[in-house]
């Protein structure tokens, strides 16, 4: 498949998911590097990266997209593709030089997707196209019926990123807030974080009203201004 298809899929990467705009903890320096260096000769040629939802797996895969200069890379996100023929998706993708396939575990179970995936990772090998592939649990944990590919599955290096606690979602709008030129106090982050929905997603969307809000009204983020534009 080549780029002009993955229009056809209606497959975008979010402008914002960036490595400028990931918070890493001090856990995940040596996954972030792997990323950043995984298009250079001596890069991974395989990266598994696990975790639960809302830990940022998605944002690492669009990223390393982002990240890719004269290279050509595709973003799959698999739990969105999961009704397209998987030969369809995966035809011709081995050409690229870096593959994200994202959430690789709505997928298991499927007999047809099971197959070309262990195909695909096959003539990516022979192609020495790069692999980076995300997934809510460890190769060895996945309900992959076809042994096969979940040794093509453990191939690469893997990583698992830990969930988010209330403390992480704080210093993450915090952080990307920062990154709009906002300013938040721990206070009104605190604010924020005990009453927006848990997901990550939600949480950060929230940044959008604000900003907007701010902006219209010259105003600072106090706690006030914050109820008054969040409707809460």
């Amino acid at each position: 498949m080549h780029p002009q298809q993955q229009l056809t899929l209606n497959v975008q990467l979010r402008d914002d998911a960036t490595l400028e705009n990931y918070l890493c903890a001090s856990s995940n320096l040596a996954l972030l590097k792997a990323v950043e260096e995984q298009l250079k000769p001596q890069g991974e040629p395989i990266i598994y990266i696990y975790g639960p939802a809302d830990a940022g797996k998605s944002h690492l895969l669009q990223a390393a997209c982002h990240l890719a200069q004269a290279t050509p890379v595709l973003y799959l996100p698999l739990s969105e593709l999961a009704n397209y023929s998987p030969e369809d998706v995966l035809q011709g993708v081995e050409s690229m030089g870096l593959v994200c396939l994202d959430d690789v575990h709505t997928v298991m179970g499927n007999d047809a997707w099971e197959l070309a995936l262990f195909h695909f990772f096959n003539r990516a090998r022979e192609h020495n196209c790069r692999l980076l592939v995300s997934a809510t649990a460890a190769p060895r944990e996945l309900q992959v019926k076809l042994a096969d590919l979940r040794s093509r599955l453990s191939w690469g290096i893997v990583y698992q990123l830990e969930p988010i606690n209330d403390e992480d979602r704080q210093a993450i709008l915090c952080f990307r807030a920062a990154r709009r030129g906002l300013q938040l106090s721990s206070e009104v982050s605190r604010y924020i974080t005990d009453r927006a929905p848990r997901a990550l997603s939600q949480l950060l969307e929230l940044l959008d009203t604000l900003d907007t809000a701010s902006l219209v009204a010259q105003r600072s983020l106090s706690i006030p201004f914050v109820k008054k534009a969040l409707g809460w």
